[in-house]
């Protein structure tokens, strides 16, 4: 069974230790700088491991962009041995939840982005029913979701 967990002093080292497929580091930034961002952006954001059982599999921080206001969806990875597997869907559909909770903030609007050789990545979040906003930055597009109130 899939679960998030909070980034804790107990479970960081594991976030430390997930490690991308070959090639896939142009994709998302590992979890180290990921987790510096959420120390930085501490009172808008929440880092957590993505869990099977208790074994960490991946990855994924929300933030809270006051100034939108929206919420964002920063850094999601699955560990390359776990990877097609479909963690990535079950952890966005929590992923989701937990931002249909309101904990940093009211909105209703999810963003993320993804680069745009992610081929795989954007048919899940498409398939999650994100759209493609128009906006683009360098090799980045991003995606947004209305979630309902």
């Amino acid at each position: 069974m899939i679960n998030l967990r909070k980034i804790t002093e107990e479970n960081f080292i594991d976030a430390f230790n997930l490690h991308l497929a070959a090639g896939q580091d142009k994709y998302v930034s590992h979890p180290i700088r990921s987790l510096a961002q959420a120390y930085v952006y501490r009172n808008q954001c929440q880092p957590f491991g993505i869990y099977d059982g208790n074994v960490m599999v991946g990855y994924v921080m929300v933030i809270y962009d006051y100034d939108i206001p929206e919420y964002d969806i920063w850094h999601m990875m699955i560990d390359e041995k776990y990877q097609g597997k479909g963690y990535g869907k079950a952890a966005l559909e929590q992923v989701m939840s937990y931002i249909g909770t309101k904990p940093f903030g009211d909105s209703n609007r999810v963003t993320l982005t993804c680069n745009k050789e992610n081929k795989l990545a954007l048919a899940l979040y498409k398939n999650l029913g994100f759209e493609e906003t128009g906006v683009v930055d360098d090799d980045e597009i991003e995606l947004s979701l209305n979630i309902s109130a």
